[in-house]
């Protein structure tokens, strides 16, 4: 369908599908599959050696920004070929390595400008909104009380922020909207899904329930809305989708901003003529560090043209009587539900990561006194004295 090529010339190499290699002109393939320095099957190592074996006229490289990282660049040394196409729309990374595509692909030979794909109609004209959502004054305490990463799930766990996140969707989906939430936080992604009663996606989801999720959430209209962690920050097709909500993200990374709002780029039918048909709208809970971070975040956007509206009150929410945690009991029992949770909870998803900074070597700290450092507890300084070391002849003593 979208090729010349015969069928028997294409052979794929994934996880899923290991084609024979006989008469291939084209092989497609992943950057795992290829970058693997682990011990292969019998099948995939008898694909990597026809791989291998030639040199190819021809490589494509599509989310070209992520061959800088340590693993996958071993694809170009694993791989031979006379030349080398790089194809991105985020070219960002979040450390110093993206100037390594100079040498490792080749200079940057075109770059389209996104308001001009939106201008004619290639790309869905999007509304970008920062929605301020203020923190409770008992969460708030918490938040400047606690030093440890639960900050992070009080943020993202704000009572107002949920409360807004509702709203929204149930405004869009009065509008019969598709509606994308994401969170890179899993523990608030699950409680937001199951406080809402709808499906969520994340890492541990097999491979069978993702896409029974999805086919529904394209063609069936009673299911206006999925939640999805950042497994779907990239290679998520869904073209009717026309709203998300970001509820937590990772730190200021530009990257996954320009991704995330990659989802409902896709242009829409028969709309337009519309001023806008396709919002983003990244929830913030005000005076925390998640309002630094998506200052960062947005730098990238910004540059391409797009600009942020900033709402600080939604006034139609008062109005609304079903949103969730309206009410001191609910509120503390929430609170009671964050600051039960262990660290764990508070970290994001753990997913392959090929832009961030080199992480910090760890530091083991354990209790101890003051005292310890004045050897109160056992520790002594001691003197030791070598009579058999050979003294240097200018310390001789002089003898008459």
């Amino acid at each position: 369908m979208w090729s010349t090529c015969k069928e028997s010339t294409i052979c794929r190499f994934t996880s899923d599908a290991k084609d024979k290699p006989v008469g291939c002109n084209v092989a497609i393939s992943t950057y795992s599959m290829v970058s693997h320095s682990q011990k292969r099957s019998w099948e995939s190592e008898k694909v990597m050696e026809f791989l291998q074996s030639r040199e190819w006229g021809l490589m494509i490289l599509d989310e070209v920004q992520t061959i800088p990282a340590n693993k996958f660049r071993r694809v170009l040394m694993a791989v031979k070929a006379h030349c080398k196409l790089g194809l991105t729309a985020t070219l960002v990374r979040e450390d110093d390595r993206i100037q390594d595509l100079n040498f490792l692909i080749g200079p940057k030979l075109y770059e389209a400008n996104w308001m001009e794909l939106q201008n004619a109609g290639y790309i869905a004209r999007v509304q970008c909104a920062e929605v301020w959502c203020p923190m409770t004054a008992e969460f708030y305490r918490e938040y400047l009380k606690i030093r440890t990463r639960k900050r992070k799930l009080l943020c993202v766990m704000n009572p107002h922020k949920f409360r807004v996140c509702q709203f929204l969707v149930n405004h869009h989906e009065k509008r019969n909207d598709k509606i994308i939430v994401f969170s890179d936080n899993v523990f608030a992604l699950r409680s937001y899904a199951v406080k809402m009663n709808r499906p969520f996606i994340d890492g541990p989801t097999s491979q069978h329930e993702r896409l029974r999720i999805l086919q529904n959430f394209i063609h069936n209209p009673a299911l206006n809305c999925v939640f999805i962690s950042k497994v779907g920050d990239n290679s998520f097709d869904l073209p009717e989708a026309n709203v998300l909500i970001q509820i937590s993200a990772h730190g200021g990374s530009r990257r996954q901003e320009a991704q995330r709002m990659g989802r409902i780029l896709r242009a829409k039918r028969g709309v337009a003529s519309l001023e806008y048909n396709a919002f983003f709208y990244s929830l913030v809970s005000q005076d925390t560090q998640e309002m630094h971070y998506s200052i960062k975040r947005q730098r990238f956007l910004v540059n391409q043209g797009y600009s942020y509206k900033v709402i600080t009150k939604l006034d139609e929410m008062d109005t609304e009587k079903d949103l969730a945690f309206g009410t001191k009991a609910e509120q503390a029992e929430l609170l009671t539900k964050v600051l039960s949770a262990t660290d764990a909870d508070a970290d994001e998803e753990d997913v392959v990561a090929t832009d961030e900074l080199p992480k910090a070597k760890k530091t083991t700290r354990r209790i101890g006194m003051m005292s310890s450092m004045s050897g109160g507890d056992g520790m002594v300084y001691m003197e030791y004295n070598n009579r058999h070391a050979a003294n240097h002849p200018l310390f001789k003593l002089r003898t008459k």
